[in-house]
């Protein structure tokens, strides 16, 4: 999503364009459990969940969580060290896409900020051993990896989906998603106002990140117009494992922008993913490179 937006932006300065993400929203949904349980309150919608947003894509972090005069980051704090070492009951090992929380607590008890996303999304831009040194540290964590096969599986149901619906197989059932792109579009129109976060270039709303770096923070929709809202610098402790993901995307758009490999392969090599030497790393990018080189041939 970051590197989409920020290549938009590189071609296009003046493009008017926003990135969206929805896992700010679990989190909210997450938080309002929470202080369901803890501060035995009736049912909570997420939406009523006030946040202030920081970071990029997928490696988000809350410095404000409010349930209406109630500052949630204690309420946060005493869950978390009730529930840290086991976890939620939200992990489902069959299902890729739960998962016990416990990562996100972590984040919370070393770092001080609420870590904003699903808990295979912030492993991912960790330091690789932390989370994901193998199998059994996965399953430690409650979280589930997302195997490839799950994936060719999962597109396969969706182009007969697909098929059934635009032959009329299968009648077209309009159901909310669980996004906000319908009520951004009717910001957008005039349609009423919209506080949510996107991800757009950095103009100030991150002091302590990089002018014209893609983040994501909080931002006003209004008739033909979004403007992101000042969020404030990002803690030290989230700023420093954030601070590497931003400077490889630039790596990437670079790469990208001036058709070279050189700084892909930079970004590759301290990507927190890549546990690799150079020599190894440098083995591994050449055969990835020669795997996709009828889409790079005009890349030095």
């Amino acid at each position: 999503m970051n590197l989409c937006v920020g290549m938009l932006y590189q071609t296009f300065p003046e493009i008017k364009a926003f990135g969206c993400c929805h896992e700010v929203f679990g989190t909210q949904s997450f938080l309002a459990r929470v202080a369901e349980e803890e501060l035995g309150l009736g049912k909570i919608k997420r939406q009523d969940i006030k946040v202030n947003v920081v970071g990029t894509n997928h490696f988000t972090w809350l410095t404000q969580a409010q349930y209406r005069q109630i500052d949630l980051f204690p309420v946060y704090e005493a869950y978390c060290r009730k529930h840290a070492e086991e976890g939620t009951e939200e992990y489902h090992p069959e299902n890729p896409f739960t998962c016990g929380q416990k990562i996100k607590m972590d984040l919370f008890l070393r770092y001080g900020a609420i870590a904003a996303a699903g808990d295979r999304h912030l492993a991912e831009f960790c330091p690789g051993d932390w989370y994901l040194k193998d199998s059994e540290t996965v399953s430690q964590w409650k979280f589930s990896l997302t195997p490839v096969s799950y994936r060719k599986e999962d597109l396969k149901k969706r182009l007969e989906e697909s098929r059934r619906l635009c032959a009329g197989e299968k009648p077209f059932v309009l159901k909310p998603s669980g996004e906000e792109g319908v009520a951004q579009i009717k910001a957008l129109m005039g349609l009423g106002d919209l506080v949510t976060n996107v991800n757009l270039p950095n103009r100030g709303q991150i002091p302590n990140l990089p002018m014209g770096a893609i983040v994501e923070t909080n931002a006003a929709f209004t008739s033909d117009s979004v403007r992101p809202l000042l969020a404030g610098d990002m803690p030290q402790g989230s700023l420093g494992l954030t601070m590497p993901i931003v400077t490889n995307q630039a790596l990437i758009l670079e790469a990208a922008a001036t058709h070279r490999l050189a700084p892909a392969f930079a970004a590759f090599c301290k990507d927190p993913l890549v546990r690799l030497s150079v020599p190894e790393a440098k083995k591994l990018f050449d055969r990835m490179v020669s795997d996709t080189g009828h889409y790079l041939g005009d890349y030095q």
